[in-house]
């Protein structure tokens, strides 16, 4: 925590309260503050993965097409203003800390009258504070990604002019339910009735899911997955964000981009040369991310479910043929076995570490599951020992597993080569 932060500091001492699904804390939150979540156009984006890459792709395509944009993310990789991006960049640190204090206040009361039986969750608040910081900004529209699930998200208090659902696969099962019906149906919940909804590739009982909650809802159902023509179109075009997993992505963000400027009704046209730009020149830290650390090359990806690892494991058959050195950290919620069994293929050794976050699983027990799971591994718990360890080994360094990773180890590669 920061001096002289008390609203952000606020924020981050309700992380202790953990998780918590319902609306209710929302709605009763949202109208305190006076409903900023219905100030502007929202475009809402749940998916397993791809969800942060599809926001980030839409967000910079409608800048491209002159709309005055903003995103909401989540989580940060370094820094909580990260979350909140307007015109393409992260709110002032002071913005957004005298919003959070607006917040804390605001709860606060509430909490004292009994409108609110206990402080809201983190997410709860900081989404709260994205709702604020966009309506007094004025900006023309957002794109909002969901955090987890969907139909229970504080996200979904909005209604979306636009939704897209990029993926379904097994993640967060404890909350989702173990089935990919089941979390298709969580994550359908952002469905609302009358507007267009976009769909990734995805098994087809997922598929089947989504398509009978939007023929309940009267929604329209695009599928993005099964479009050769647009799979044809995405191969031809320039893309920032590597990977086939993101041509994926960015036939979602193309169809959900060109449903925005079909809508009569808010006018948000988004033309060809925007949506290309957009593709073009997305920025989205920590996915495929390669950088130099001294003589060694590092990639960094926030790989942190199965199909995440997979996507990975795809991409460094043919960018890494001759095989890379890992260093692994998940927290102990994943489904780690599974994580891993994809990059037994092209990982020549794991180094597992030590997440620096309550929620990490210990190298020693990722190690042991490693071996388990056919790698050659060994653990050094501390992650910047095991960066140095690795890139020892002169070959490619691949750093995965958890965004909770990813974070600090950018952090500390961008101090040390700026010094």
């Amino acid at each position: 925590m920061t001096p002289g932060t008390p609203g952000i500091d606020f924020l981050f001492g309700l992380e202790r309260f953990g998780m918590k699904f319902g609306l209710a804390n929302m709605a009763t939150l949202c109208r305190a503050l006076g409903h900023p979540e219905t100030a502007f156009p929202s475009i809402i984006v749940a998916g397993t993965n791809g969800k942060g890459s599809v926001t980030a792709m839409a967000d910079t395509a409608l800048r491209a097409a002159g709309h005055h944009s903003a995103r909401y993310t989540s989580p940060h990789l370094q820094r909580i203003e990260e979350r909140f991006v307007i015109d393409g960049r992260e709110v002032p640190a002071d913005t957004l800390e005298a919003v959070a204090s607006r917040v804390r206040a605001v709860v606060e009361r509430l909490v004292a009258s009994g409108e609110l039986e206990a402080l809201p969750t983190f997410f709860e608040c900081t989404t709260a504070a994205a709702f604020e910081l966009f309506r007094d900004a004025r900006i023309d529209v957002a794109v909002l990604e969901v955090g987890l699930g969907g139909r229970l998200d504080a996200t979904n208090i909005v209604t979306p002019i636009a939704a897209a659902i990029v993926s379904i696969d097994f993640d967060h099962q404890a909350q989702l339910g173990d089935t990919l019906a089941s979390i298709a149906f969580e994550k359908a919940g952002v469905i609302k009735p009358g507007i267009p909804v976009v769909c990734g590739a995805m098994p087809g009982e997922a598929l089947d899911v989504i398509a009978r909650v939007c023929t309940e809802r009267d929604a329209v159902l695009v599928n993005a997955g099964e479009d050769a023509a647009l799979a044809a179109r995405v191969a031809a075009t320039p893309m920032a964000l590597e990977g086939a997993h993101q041509r994926a992505n960015a036939a979602v963000a193309i169809r959900l981009l060109e449903a925005v400027n079909d809508l009569a009704s808010p006018r948000i046209p988004v033309g060809p040369e925007a949506i290309q730009a957009g593709l073009a020149t997305a920025v989205w830290p920590g996915r495929l991310e390669r950088c130099r650390w001294g003589g060694c090359h590092i990639l960094l990806d926030a790989a942190h479910n199965p199909a995440g690892t997979r996507a990975l494991a795809s991409y460094l058959e043919a960018a890494a043929p001759g095989g890379v050195t890992l260093v692994f950290g998940a927290m102990k919620d994943k489904s780690i076995a599974e994580m891993l069994r994809p990059l037994a293929a092209v990982a020549r050794e794991v180094i597992c570490t030590t997440a620096p976050t309550p929620r990490a699983q210990h190298a020693d027990e990722l190690a042991r599951v490693a071996r388990e799971a056919g790698l050659r591994a060994e653990a050094v718990v501390d992650p910047f020992e095991a960066l140095t360890r690795a890139c020892s080994r002169e070959r490619l360094v691949v750093v995965a597993g958890s965004i909770f990773l990813i974070g600090p180890v950018r952090e500390h590669l961008a101090r040390d080569i700026l010094r």
